[in-house]
């Protein structure tokens, strides 16, 4: 994964940054949602850390999908899935740092929460789900075997 290995990282660093950023942004995202289902919220500096780094994330996704919709060649690549689920998934960390700054928009924040839940299994967003356990298998079968990587 290191973007030295990945022509496609390496010839692009601000997008892999950015990408990386995003992909941060969405697991914090995922675990204050846990939070806050047990009414634990981050306070004080933290907070406001928590919303500052989630609003950068949030640009970071939306940056991402422009670039998307405005090169010829990432726009003949992609389909409406890819769309949505950078939408859905920018809007979820947006809401969240919102949610955090104006603890009256939690009923909102969950009806986002809940059509980001509700999309999860229907689009590529399923590969927060696989993504971990396909790691763990790949490292586990070629590591033992001693062939990965390549020497």
């Amino acid at each position: 994964m290191s973007p030295k290995k990945k022509e496609s990282a390496n010839l692009h660093i601000p997008t892999y940054i950015a990408g990386l950023l995003y992909h941060l942004g969405t697991f914090l995202s995922i675990l204050l949602f846990i939070l806050f289902l047990f009414k634990i919220e981050p306070f004080g500096y933290l907070r406001t850390v928590i919303i500052g780094f989630l609003i950068i994330t949030g640009i970071c996704g939306f940056g991402i999908l422009i670039k998307r919709i405005s090169k010829k060649e990432l726009r003949s690549l992609s389909n409406p899935d890819d769309y949505i689920s950078n939408l859905l998934v920018t809007i979820f960390q947006l809401m969240t740092a919102l949610t955090l700054y104006n603890v009256r928009l939690f009923p909102l924040y969950f009806i986002v929460v809940s059509i980001l839940l509700l999309y999860l299994p229907l689009g590529k967003l399923k590969h927060t789900v696989y993504f971990f356990a396909a790691r763990y298998h790949l490292g586990f079968f070629y590591g033992w075997r001693g062939v990965w990587p390549n020497k």
